[in-house]
């Protein structure tokens, strides 16, 4: 949870109703670098002398210091005007507040296995979401605690971030993230704990859905592009006209995530005017 008086009170409570304190807590295995999912994990650690994991794409993002040069560059190229991007970069280090910087921790990658007494949990990396977020599957009986990259209600936020490998390009979130379903369905999930709100038990109504949700907007996009083209801040207006605050930065997010998948899908092609990029149909 994140950094927060009543989660951690919350936490105390729900660990003590099965006989558990925080000082009995061993490992922290961390879906993904948001604060609300990593924010009490130093305090933990602290307490209790766990050692904290994370995927290597997402560890970098879970420290004190976080390099804002390649998110101003993405912003910059997307066309986003320079007073917008302080504020996301003002609005990002609020949202960082949520989470106690991490001093260590361990790499997670795809296939580790996590040994308990009697049982064994398997990382399933699924990027998408971000670029390091994980799934754990228990083989036993297919449960998957798959975080924020599988929610009932919710469609995922492919949140704008550079490539892990190469800092000087946009991580592709959307195309990951469908790969990323196809490779959960593979599995034959029984169950999926996502992080927020109730179980998904019918996963291939879900995997369908979200194709379909993803189809719509890919063809709702195409509509509002003007013959010369637009930026990805431009067209985020256009599809997200209501959107303000931090909700404007995920507007964006969003935006570009469905307009390098149409790229990537020969839908669009994309052109470099100065340091923006201009999405147009072919």
């Amino acid at each position: 949870g994140p950094r927060d008086e009543n989660s951690l009170e919350t936490l105390r409570a729900g660990l003590s109703r099965f006989g558990h304190k925080l000082s009995d807590i061993k490992r922290i295995i961390i879906s993904h670098a948001h604060a609300d999912h990593y924010g009490l994990a130093q305090l933990i650690v602290e307490e209790s002398g766990a050692t904290a994991y994370i995927h290597e794409w997402d560890l970098p993002a879970v420290g004190a210091e976080t390099d804002y040069g390649a998110y101003r560059n993405l912003l910059a190229a997307s066309g986003v005007p320079r007073e917008a991007i302080d504020r996301m970069a003002a609005g990002y280090e609020k949202f960082k507040g949520f989470a106690y910087p991490l001093d260590r921790v361990e790499p997670l990658k795809d296939n580790d296995e996590i040994l308990f007494e009697h049982e064994s949990l398997t990382v399933v990396h699924t990027p998408g979401h971000t670029p390091g977020s994980i799934c754990l599957i228990r083989t036993s009986n297919r449960l998957v605690f798959a975080s924020d990259t599988v929610l009932k209600t919710i469609t995922p936020n492919p949140v704008l971030s550079p490539d892990p490998i190469n800092a000087k390009r946009r991580f592709q979130s959307l195309g990951e993230y469908l790969v990323s379903l196809a490779r959960i369905r593979a599995l034959a999930p029984t169950v999926l704990k996502g992080g927020h709100g109730d179980d998904v038990t019918d996963y291939d109504e879900h995997f369908h859905r979200m194709y379909r949700f993803t189809n719509a907007r890919q063809s709702k996009l195409m509509t509002l592009l003007p013959k010369d083209g637009a930026t990805a801040w431009d067209t985020s207006q256009r599809l997200f006209p209501d959107a303000g605050g931090y909700h404007r930065f995920l507007a964006l997010s969003e935006t570009v995530a469905h307009l390098d998948y149409a790229v990537a899908e020969g839908r669009l092609v994309v052109e470099r005017r100065g340091e923006q990029e201009t999405y147009r149909l072919p």
